[in-house]
């Protein structure tokens, strides 16, 4: 009787499958793509929260909002929201006033990257001095954050924010 020391295919199988039934629970748990949209999500909304900083600093130096000429007469009407990326000729004369003003970084627009900011909606009125700095959330945690409750232009909306049903489809996560 010969006594071999090992495992058999059998047991080999079994152990096998078990692991893979527990990478593939684990895979759902973790869900990466959920994670990589949270980590596209946590870069955009501290975007947003230094430009709607950076706006403020740029009127209390300036009283008058970056949107408006040099003499703060002119403004351009950015009631309906503006992105602050290159295809926006407001967006980028606003950021490049913000950035002469030494609020922004001089490479602000390079480091925060374009699908950034084709992300970030400014609202405002330089009449009341009012400022709202707006993006879209893609992860379901920040869709459910509860200051995702407004349109692009930064007002409330109706049935935001939502995590079973219906998508949060146009729901806002805004500084005001």
């Amino acid at each position: 009787m010969k006594n071999f020391k090992g495992f058999t295919l059998i047991e080999l199988l079994i152990v096998i499958a078990l692991l893979g039934a527990l990478a593939v629970g684990l895979l759902a748990a973790l869900d990466p793509f959920e994670q990589l949209k949270k980590g596209t999500d946590t870069g955009v909304r501290n975007t947003v929260s230094e430009v709607h900083g950076a706006i403020i600093r740029f009127y209390g130096i300036k009283n008058y909002m970056p949107w408006c000429d040099s003499e703060g007469e002119n403004c351009a009407d950015i009631s309906g929201g503006v992105t602050i990326d290159e295809d926006s000729a407001v967006g980028t004369a606003m950021i490049s006033a913000i950035v002469g003003t030494g609020e922004l970084k001089k490479d602000f627009t390079q480091l925060a990257g374009p699908g950034t900011l084709k992300k970030i909606y400014v609202t405002g009125s330089n009449d009341d001095a009012t400022v709202s700095v707006c993006y879209e959330p893609t992860s379901k945690s920040f869709l459910t954050d509860p200051n995702t409750k407004f349109n692009s232009i930064g007002e409330e909306k109706n049935g935001c924010p939502t995590i079973n049903g219906d998508p949060a489809a146009d729901c806002f996560w805004c500084v005001k």
